[in-house]
C-alpha cells in the first residue's frame, strides 16, 4: 500500500462500533494479530476517557500508511495533560489511571497535543515489530515504546476486555 487513507468517526457511547471501524481500518492497512488487538484496546481506553473525563464527544481519526497505523482521539474539552500521562506511568493495573497506563504500554508511541480547540492523543502502531512494553515520556508529552517480554496477554481492565484476545462480537471479516 503506497498511499495513506483515513477513517473519521465521531466519539459516542457506541464503543463496539468504534472498535469495529478502527479494527477494519487498521486491518485493511496491514496491521494484524496481537498488534491489531493492542491498538483497538488502546483506542477503546482513550475513547472511554473522553466519554468519562472529557467532553463526552469528539472525533477518532485513523490513518494508515504502508508501515503504520496512527489513531488520533480528539477531545474538545482538552483536559488531558502531559502530567496525566507521566502520572500514569507509575500506575499499577488496579489503580484509577489504568486507561492511560495501558495505552502507553500497548502503543509504539503516544503523543499529546493541546491547543485552544482541545487535546489530541495520537496513538502510533507499526505494522510489524515487537509489541511495545515500557515507555519513556519526555516533557513534550511523547512516549515511545520498547519491546515487551511475553506474559501480559491476560491483563484486563475489569470490564471484561482483555488485550491480545479481542472482544466478542467485534470480529471483522478480512475483505
Amino acid at each position: 500500500m503506497n498511499s495513506e487513507f483515513e477513517l473519521r468517526c465521531p466519539i459516542s457511547a457506541n464503543l463496539e462500533l468504534i472498535r469495529r471501524l478502527v479494527r477494519a481500518h487498521a486491518r485493511q492497512g496491514g496491521l494484524r494479530g496481537e498488534r491489531l488487538d493492542d491498538l483497538v484496546f488502546a483506542v477503546n481506553e482513550a475513547v472511554t476517557n473522553v466519554l468519562d473525563h472529557g467532553a463526552g464527544s469528539g472525533l477518532v481519526i485513523a490513518r494508515t500508511s504502508a508501515h503504520a497505523t496512527t489513531v488520533d482521539i480528539v477531545d474538545p474539552a482538552g483536559r488531558l495533560s502531559a502530567h496525566h500521562l507521566t502520572e500514569a506511568q507509575g500506575t499499577s493495573p488496579g489503580s484509577g489511571r489504568f486507561g492511560l497506563w495501558v495505552i502507553q504500554r500497548l502503543c509504539d508511541r503516544v503523543e499529546l497535543e493541546q491547543s485552544d480547540q482541545g487535546s489530541r492523543l495520537r496513538l502510533h502502531m507499526h505494522h510489524t515489530g515487537p509489541r511495545p512494553y515500557s515507555h519513556d515520556l519526555d516533557q513534550t508529552g511523547t512516549a515511545s515504546g520498547h519491546g515487551r517480554p511475553g506474559g501480559h496477554e491476560h491483563m484486563s481492565n475489569g470490564y471484561g476486555l482483555a488485550w491480545g484476545n479481542g472482544w466478542a462480537g467485534d470480529e471483522v471479516e478480512d475483505g
